[in-house]
């Protein structure tokens, strides 16, 4: 495992050490250990590990966005923020989750990594951690990766980032139809500068995108909102009631 992770980041081409390399097979070995209890993940297997869940996580390193301090909305079992951590000792992350048990594992996974220094655990849904002083408009960079659609995702997630950092939204095949419909809501909660990054995944015939964003203006005060409200109204729309 440690040599298809070595092999598989210099074929992205990401710079990656065996220390670090290391440090990524502790957390497939904890992840699997704690996975029959928490139901963390359905990707067990080493090999579709390295290539869905840690070579996949890398891939926003590609895009040279992400820097400073970074937070992963609705990180889950860490993907991609804790692989990313790994990866790039230079940033800061922040894990959010809405779920206590996936908080609490990544805590023992950061551990048994050896890379607490530079991780914050943040246990909270989305929608209010947006609204926290501590939190809003506080982040360099915002990634997620299969949490939501990208019009609901991305008023979750852009109340987190400062004017002139960047939103990465890590994406499949359906990327550039979920960006048409969320464009207006995206741009009324002030991004701008949009574009799909695309990218392989080594070992594999698949081919993935990132969305990036840029935080051009503040996000309104009214967002994100909670309740499903960003579901069922647009942010646009929401935004000229608001008027």
């Amino acid at each position: 495992m440690l040599d298809m992770i070595l092999k598989g980041a210099e074929a992205l081409g990401v710079p990656l050490d065996e220390h670090r390399a290391a440090a990524l097979v502790k957390y497939y070995e904890i992840l699997i250990e704690r996975n029959t209890t928490l139901n963390l993940t359905r990707i067990t297997s080493p090999e579709d590990a390295v290539t869905k869940h840690f070579l996949d996580s890398l891939t926003p390193l590609l895009t040279g966005k992400v820097r400073g301090n970074v937070i992963d909305v609705g990180t889950g079992a860490g993907f991609p923020g804790l692989a990313l951590r790994a990866a790039a000792p230079e940033i800061r992350v922040t894990l959010l989750d809405s779920l206590n048990k996936r908080v609490k594992f990544l805590r023992e996974a950061a551990a048994a990594m050896d890379i607490t220094d530079g991780i914050a655990f943040v246990h909270a849904r989305a929608e209010e951690a947006g609204h926290m002083e501590e939190y809003r408009e506080k982040f360099d960079t915002v990634v997620s990766r299969a949490v939501a659609n990208m019009r609901t995702l991305s008023e979750w997630c852009l109340p987190f980032l400062k004017i002139g950092g960047s939103f990465l939204a890590l994406k499949g095949p359906l990327a550039q139809s979920e960006l048409i419909d969320a464009e207006p809501a995206i741009r009324a909660l002030g991004g701008g500068d949009i574009r799909i990054f695309d990218t392989k995944i080594p070992f594999t015939e698949l081919d993935h995108k990132i969305v990036i964003v840029k935080k051009l203006r503040h996000t309104p005060t009214i967002f994100a909102r909670s309740g499903g409200k960003s579901t069922a109204v647009p942010a646009e729309k929401a935004l000229k009631r608001k008027k």
